[in-house]
């Protein structure tokens, strides 16, 4: 059952971001996607700063990022530092350094740890492992302080991400253990895409879910991994960018995966989060109930959003200590 401030979102939501847009072209998705974010976006919290800037790559293109900082919130950590690395959700297809904004604006604000944003490379115009190439750009910069920030070189670096961007992060994550390197402290993953079908039973009960159906789920998955030879499901693309494809799932940081009751992906994390522990991991599944996928924009009006953003805060604090 939807929690009724879920559900009067959902009715809001709809409203602003009409059922035909996939029959929009990318650019037309991601302009009503972006006015749609923005209509959903309560003015910033007061005292924080932002900043702008790119870090450039080797392979020639520059990454917008845009910084987030609390000063005030920051002072009343007891010497807490840090720094989160924050990849939006959009399916790999939309998304913006302004669509995710009350989402990192308020991580930043109650937690007191600078929050990146990180502006990767959207498909189709860019297939995997674009995003997955550009993420890891960037937390590579972050581990070798070369983020054209003023960070503190002492704070922990932590990675976040909902939708796409929980697969980003895990795939980060996955990636940097099997090179042999350390640094990252923690991983919060909101309703996150972690394969390239969603798992079961979610799958089959939440198919026609609002805010995100399977049909959805499947239209974003071919546009960055695109379709198999035969048109059914998605070709397989480089394993390290589908983190519920790894042969391995230990030596992972701290992890905190959350589903929603009302999402066919729901049950990613949950899977996710019992590999983890099976491997001897630090693993922690929360299904918020009576939820769908987005709510995070809902924020303001539902308890329920509001306890899974406090959980995410609580974590995110809790492995930026010593």
């Amino acid at each position: 059952m939807l929690e009724p401030q879920i559900a009067a979102f959902i009715e809001r939501a709809s409203a602003l971001y009409p059922s035909h847009h996939a029959a929009m072209t990318p650019r037309e998705q991601r302009d009503l996607y972006d006015r749609y974010a923005a209509s959903l976006t309560p003015p910033l919290p007061s005292e924080l700063i932002t900043q702008d800037a790119s870090l450039h790559i080797d392979t020639g293109h520059a990454i917008p990022l845009r910084l987030y900082r609390h000063p005030a919130k920051a002072r009343e950590n007891g010497g807490i530092r840090g720094t989160v690395l924050y990849f939006h959700g959009g399916g790999f297809v939309l998304g913006s350094l302004n669509s995710h904004q009350m989402i990192t604006a308020r991580l930043a604000a109650d937690t007191g740890l600078d929050v990146i944003a990180v502006d990767y490379r959207l498909a189709p115009e860019h297939r995997a492992p674009a995003a997955h190439e550009d993420c890891l750009a960037v937390t590579r910069a972050a581990l070798t302080h070369r983020l054209p920030f003023d960070l503190p070189d002492n704070g922990a670096l932590q990675l976040a991400g909902d939708s796409a961007g929980g697969t980003l992060a895990a795939s980060i994550a996955l990636r940097l253990r099997d090179d042999g390197v350390s640094g990252v402290r923690g991983i919060a993953l909101v309703y996150p895409m972690l394969g390239t079908e969603p798992q079961w039973p979610a799958r089959d009960t939440e198919a026609h879910a609002p805010m995100l159906t399977l049909a959805d789920v499947h239209q974003f998955r071919d546009a960055y991994w695109g379709k198999s030879e035969d048109g059914g499901e998605a070709a397989p693309g480089p394993a390290w960018t589908i983190p519920l494809a790894a042969t391995r799932f230990d030596g992972l940081p701290p992890t905190l995966a959350i589903g929603a009751e009302h999402d066919p992906l729901r049950d990613d994390a949950r899977v996710f989060v019992e590999r983890i522990r099976a491997a001897g991991g630090d693993a922690r599944l929360l299904i918020g109930a009576g939820l769908v996928h987005g709510c995070w924009r809902a924020l303001e009006t539902s308890p329920g959003v509001q306890a899974m953003h406090r959980a995410v805060c609580d974590f995110l604090r809790e492995h930026a200590r010593d």
